[in-house]
């Protein structure tokens, strides 16, 4: 990825440009100390003088009142806010006219921001003093008073809060008189420019001391540059989070959101003071010392999947690799190209107005249909579909190019999603709640409305990563998710009546992403990278999720690498100093996932005792137990040495009824409860009763023998004997109140038993003898 920058021969300011700002994607405004205001058009390259200002306005900053709000367009009519030295701020229609000037600091007025929906307006000026104002111009509040002059301002994601210099110091001040400042230390020299990602939640800053920084919204440091030339004058984020421009003396330079560089460009401009993105993020413009406008482009934009490398070679032209064959295909667009997306052998291509979606077997006739709102920000592929999300919504597409659905849910601020908060598989579409991140909302995929009846699934931290698995049929879909404590869990996305089980599978994990056609998980936990070769392990045997480990050391990798996907059997993961670095995994376990799925146990069986690896028979073991395979399963157990487990099989196995089989499979995966319920049932009341025995739930083997009336005897008995053994003596009341009572025969006893399970025995063998006689019939 690069920058192709363009400058006009001679400027056309005849001073310093001090601010510039977008109107639409191909139109954008500049203002400079020779007191004009300019309109740019890059589709005519015309430029034409909007105003000359009075002679006493020498602009410094500009910012356009916000077009959309969510999913709402604004309807007031198109002013911005333009701040001057002279102390004071100038609301100002599109055709150059001052629609109101307001007193607003001692000294110039360095900083003007409104907020995202347009409701508020903030100023900064020389005389340390952040006002905010409503939108008509009236003052609200005065909300900090310092010393030293406040250079730059920002907006917190939500509007809630205030990103502003202090010094060397950055200040985060929420709008709650009562909340916590946050306030640390920034940069050796003073902070010039600020900058507060609404989608990634990151800040950027820049000062004198010629390097800028990366911080999380807590003030914890991501990035930080090594020292440049000149100090940094401006910088500014691409409005979807992903790359940032950084704007020096003779420099621009382009930025992943981790910090390390794409792209430097030396133009010839002097410093650069403001630099501004067009709302679709594929370009930026630059106000320059000099009396220039730089404009520049973002191109060579690569994207991988299998054996195809796309290459964005202009802004209408990508260029298809097959790096099988050579075979090289050129695409042309008509408009020019805002996000692409590759996967599942579909290239879905979405430009100013359109999208385009092609068939990786057919590069010349793509399917072709029109867009609503134009700025796409984020492209998600499954196999069966791709999902869109706009400014607007989120739009679920076939690749026939037919809309499927378009989920919608309160406070839905389809601007600021992004793909760590977003996943999608064929059957549902999982979105993290920006206004509760604990909360992750659950659609399906192909009607658009909530799952469970619209209760979303919550858990006990901020989440900050989800991904759905890919492969299998809907009612066994798994989310998986990273908490902020950078713990990663796994649970069932659709689930009849009870409360989902989420289960801890890692901790320390960075990244995750699943398999393209197994549901396998890789993951960059602590520093190693790890495959969790069958992660849904956990519910049948959470014992066996570390056997089912694949771990490679992470040596190989610099400073925590970012996973960007992982197909067939290749991890691409992203370094932090921007190179790519691939990594094998070994082919068997996506192989035994298919044998599994298509009951084939004996191939599966063949393929392990061929691979010789323990991780598999642990995959294996997990695998039968899930489908109830017991023969496979306790031979996938002996091979890992887990003979309690074969016993325990064994035991399963002589079962006399299915009800029986299943309540111990259940059992085995650890969920009493649904085992107790099963039996109950099937009215095998006392083998419910011998269960809780089993696991010295005393009281609730007691509480079902005396609710059934049955076997309170042997609940006695067997506690007196588990009592005799230890030495103890009997202190719980229930069980001294009904031992008054009950006399305690073994012999009875052991009749009773005798007799409910050659009972139950009959009872297995009369319905199988029906289901046979059904067969027949």
């Amino acid at each position: 990825m690069r920058l192709k920058t363009s400058l006009l021969q001679e400027p056309k300011h005849k001073e310093l440009v001090s601010c510039v700002g977008w109107t639409t994607a191909d139109e954008l405004y500049s203002c400079s100390e020779d007191h004009q205001i300019l309109r740019w058009n890059l589709l005519t390259s015309e430029t034409n003088l909007v105003v000359k200002l009075p002679d006493d306005i020498y602009p410094i900053d500009l910012h356009w009142f916000p077009k959309t709000v969510g999913c709402k367009k604004q309807n007031q009519t198109e002013i911005f806010v333009l701040t001057s030295t002279d102390g004071k701020f100038h609301l100002v229609s599109k055709t150059g006219r001052i629609e109101k000037s307001v007193e607003a600091h001692k000294g110039a007025v360095l900083a003007g921001r409104w907020n995202y929906d347009g409701t508020a307006l903030i100023t900064a000026g020389e005389d340390g003093q952040i006002k905010i104002w409503s939108k008509s111009g009236m003052l609200r509040s005065t909300l900090a008073s310092q010393g030293s002059p406040v250079y730059s301002v920002a907006w917190g994601p939500d509007s809630d809060r205030i990103l502003y210099t202090s010094g060397r110091q950055l200040v985060v001040k929420p709008l709650q008189p009562s909340a916590k400042v946050i306030q640390w230390k920034a940069h050796d020299g003073v902070v010039l420019k600020v900058d507060w990602n609404s989608v990634n939640d990151l800040i950027l800053s820049g000062g004198e001391d010629c390097k800028y920084k990366v911080w999380d919204s807590f003030g914890r440091l991501l990035y930080s540059s090594s020292s440049h030339d000149y100090p940094v004058t401006s910088l500014s984020w691409a409005p979807d989070g992903e790359v940032f421009s950084v704007g020096s003396f003779n420099t621009l330079r382009l930025c992943d959101k981790t910090g390390w560089s794409y792209a430097l460009e030396k133009p010839n401009t002097g410093s650069v003071f403001s630099v501004a993105w067009s709302a679709d993020g594929t370009q930026l413009a630059g106000a320059c010392g000099n009396g220039h406008v730089i404009f520049a482009h973002v191109v060579e934009q690569h994207w991988e999947w299998r054996n195809f490398v796309i290459t964005l070679t202009k802004r209408r032209t990508m260029q298809v690799r097959n790096v099988m064959n050579d075979a090289v295909d050129v695409l042309e667009f008509r408009d020019r190209v805002i996000k692409a997306s590759l996967a599942y052998g579909h290239l879905v291509v979405a430009t100013s107005l359109q999208c385009y979606v092609y068939n990786s077997r057919n590069w010349n006739t793509p399917l072709i249909f029109d867009l609503k709102e134009g700025t796409v920000s984020l492209i998600l592929q499954a196999e069966k579909h791709f999902l869109l999300v706009d400014g607007a919504g989120l739009y679920t597409f076939s690749y026939e190019g037919r809309l499927i659905s378009s989920p919608k849910f309160p406070g839905m601020r389809a601007d600021i999603l992004n793909a760590q908060g977003v996943s999608l598989s064929n059957d549902t579409i999982a979105i993290r709640d920006k206004s509760d991140e604990k909360v992750i909302l659950l659609f399906d995929a192909l009607t658009g409305k909530a799952l469970a009846d619209g209760k979303p699934l919550t858990h006990k931290l901020e989440v900050v990563e989800v991904a759905l698995d890919q492969c299998g049929p809907s009612n066994e879909r798994k989310i998986a998710l990273i908490d902020k404590n950078r713990d990663l869990y796994l649970t069932s996305v659709r689930h009849l009546g009870r409360e989902p089980k989420i289960c801890k599978i890692g901790s320390m994990v960075h990244s995750m992403a699943w398999n393209d056609a197994a549901n396998i998980l890789c993951g960059v936990q602590d520093n190693q990278l790890t495959v969790w070769y069958y992660p849904s392990a956990v519910f049948t045997d959470k014992d066996l999720l570390p056997k089912t480990l694949y771990m490679k050391d992470g040596s190989e990798f610099s400073r925590t690498p970012n996973i960007l996907s992982y197909v067939g059997t290749k991890v691409t993961l992203r370094q932090g100093d921007g190179s790519l670095v691939y990594s094998s995994v070994p082919p068997y376990p996506a192989l035994l996932h298919e044998y599994s799925t298509s009951a084939r146990w004996e191939d599966a069986l063949r393929l392990c005792r061929f691979a010789k690896d323990q991780s598999l028979w642990a995959c294996l073991a997990g695998m039968a137990m899930a489908n109830r395979e017991l023969t496979t399963a306790e031979m996938a157990y002996a091979s890992i040495g887990e003979l309690p487990r074969v016993q325990y099989i064994n035991f399963i196995k002589q079962q006399p009824s299915k009800e029986s089989s299943l309540a111990h499979m259940l059992m085995f995966s650890g969920q009493v409860q649904e085992a107790e319920a099963t039996l109950l049932q099937a009215g095998l009341i006392y083998q419910a009763i011998q269960v809780n025995i089993d696991l010295f739930n005393w009281e609730r083997a007691l509480e079902l023998a005396v609710k059934h009336k049955t076997h309170v005897d042997t609940v006695l008995a067997y506690r007196q004997k588990f009592l005799q053994k230890f030495g103890r003596k009997e202190t719980n009341k229930r069980f001294l109140q009904y031992a008054d009572g009950v006399e305690v025969d073994w012999e009875k006893i052991q009749a009773k038993i005798e007799m409910e399970l050659s009972k139950e025995r009959e009872k297995a063998a009369n319905a199988s003898v029906r289901s046979s006689m059904a067969v027949r019939r």
